[in-house]
């Protein structure tokens, strides 16, 4: 008697990876926050809100400074994490590269001086730890995220029809990890 692994589960479609699903969640929050940028209440001092530069008093939540260059960002940070979570390999590299751009804001928004001509997006000292909060999330789960490539259930169960396993999986290696 011979066991191949767990019996799979025929399903006509089985979702979104683990990866899949954190990268749309983080393009969503990009986006949400891109839009909320430009809604006057959620974005105080709005009338001030400039092209980019450390003169745009404006603040998403009054907290985070915003600019229109800075909102633009997370508009198309959150539409390109959109699409590229329809892959696998895509939406791990928008983590992860997505991830160490904010850490890279990050670095940038410690390095300058929050008053002068550099800051051009602007930041602050709150906008810094979030991009610190943000880019380290993206890219921990990047890498934590992206060990299966094949959806299991909950009991280890594999939820592709054979046919659409891919080529390098091994039924063996899958049950010694369960």
């Amino acid at each position: 008697m011979t066991t191949g692994g767990p019996p799979a589960r025929y399903r006509p479609y089985a979702g979104m990876l683990a990866v899949q699903s954190a990268a749309v969640l983080v393009a969503s929050i990009f986006l949400i926050g891109g839009v909320l940028g430009f809604v006057p209440g959620i974005t105080r001092d709005l009338g001030s809100l400039q092209l980019f530069g450390p003169d745009s008093e404006a603040a998403l939540f009054g907290l985070f400074e915003v600019s229109i260059i800075d909102n633009l960002f997370n508009i198309l940070m959150g539409i390109c994490g959109l699409l590229l979570a329809t892959k696998y390999a895509w939406a791990r590299a928008y983590l992860l590269l997505g991830g160490l751009l904010i850490l890279g804001l990050w670095i940038y928004g410690i390095l300058i001086d929050h008053d002068s001509a550099a800051n051009l997006l602007p930041v602050n000292n709150a906008d810094n730890w979030l991009h610190l909060g943000l880019g380290a999330t993206m890219v921990i789960l990047a890498l934590t995220l992206a060990g299966a490539r094949v959806p299991t259930g909950a009991a280890g169960e594999i939820l592709l029809p054979p046919e659409e396993l891919p080529a390098d999986y091994k039924p063996e290696q899958h049950q010694a990890e369960s």
